[in-house]
């Protein structure tokens, strides 16, 4: 175990309830009070050219809903930030709207008028300028750049299978896919291996992640339909399509829509009236400075993140009977906190 985790168990144990601590026994802190104990010095602000900002039409009941959306940082999918930058900032987004809602899979929107099968006008002209992308850029083959963000990981990790004691249980990440899942800047990925070299690395079908809808191979899709996973995490599209970002806020004016009836939970002819309008998409540093979104996220590299990740892996807070002994890459979800002021 390593030290930041004995220092966070030891202050927090003094804030729970005499019940919660057995005798003999010592309190280990939930995951949401070790993120809450977290200094500012490991929080990391994401910049607003990161952030989308969209705008759906007002709820039944006339309430604003807003879905804030980071975009993936360098080197991964950069192509197609850099389509969905220009579809925001030309406005070809707005109007458009929700059309798939299948059931624990995806929401996905984009112009009802392309690549669906209950399409009966005419798509919305792209803009110019976009990107075309090969499938090879599903993944990152230089990953020299990432070894900041992994091999810390991989050191703590083995720290912790070395000093383990009877009331320790090491922290690994069970994966019934091929690689090694880890965090890099505040991002689920896995590092792929040919035989025994790590040679590329590619992010993960978590639940919030955004996508970019395309058709059968060679196309890669330009950024004009996305979706987000709100389900189980369909692992089985990483490589196979490109992953863009996050829904960081509002994630559930997306995963709560009426599910489409017609093929892959598209809205059938009869169903228009449940595709939810998009109003507006804008780039958050393109809106008013005090109109802008703030974020951040804890920092995956600081070890209170790794002190985290194990005690979702090993829960032995008052409520928890057995540990689990290990954890899923997406069940260990990277806190993101809005910062007031924004």
């Amino acid at each position: 175990m390593n030290k930041a985790f004995l220092a966070a168990s030891a202050a927090l144990a003094l804030t729970l309830p005499a019940s919660a601590q057995e005798a003999g026994k010592p309190a280990y802190p939930a995951p949401s009070e070790i993120v809450a104990a977290a200094p500012k010095s490991d929080w990391v602000a994401i910049p607003a050219e990161d952030l989308l900002v969209m705008t759906l039409a007002p709820d039944a009941e006339g309430k604003a809903r807003q879905v804030v959306i980071q975009l993936m940082p360098a080197p991964f999918s950069q192509g197609w930030v850099h389509n969905i930058r220009l579809f925001a900032r030309s406005g070809w987004y707005d109007g458009i709207s929700v059309n798939r809602v299948q059931d624990n899979y995806v929401t996905q929107w984009g112009d009802p008028n392309y690549d669906n099968p209950e399409a009966t006008g005419e798509p919305k002209p792209l803009p110019e300028g976009l990107k075309v992308m090969k499938e090879k850029e599903y993944v990152v083959s230089d990953i020299a750049a990432l070894q900041d963000g992994y091999l810390p990981v991989f050191r703590r990790h083995e720290a912790a299978n070395k000093n383990s004691r009877d009331d320790v249980i090491a922290f690994p990440i069970h994966d019934a896919y091929p690689g090694t899942p880890f965090h890099f800047k505040g991002w689920p990925l896995v590092l792929g291996f040919t035989g025994r070299i790590a040679d590329h690395a590619y992010p993960t079908h978590c639940y919030g992640m955004v996508g970019v809808g395309r058709n059968y191979s060679p196309d890669t899709g330009s950024g004009a339909e996305l979706y987000t996973v709100i389900g189980h995490a369909p692992r089985h599209l990483d490589r196979n399509i490109a992953l863009v970002g996050r829904v960081i806020e509002g994630m559930d004016h997306l995963s709560s829509l009426p599910r489409g009836k017609g093929a892959l939970g598209f809205y059938a002819a009869d169903e228009a009236d449940k595709r939810t309008p998009i109003l507006s998409v804008r780039v958050a540093s393109d809106l008013p400075a005090s109109e802008q979104p703030r974020f951040e996220y804890l920092s995956t590299e600081s070890d209170t993140f790794a002190t985290y990740a194990e005690a979702i892996a090993n829960r032995r807070d008052p409520f928890f009977i057995v540990p689990a002994g290990g954890a899923d890459i997406c069940n260990i979800r990277v806190p993101v906190r809005a910062v007031s002021g924004g």
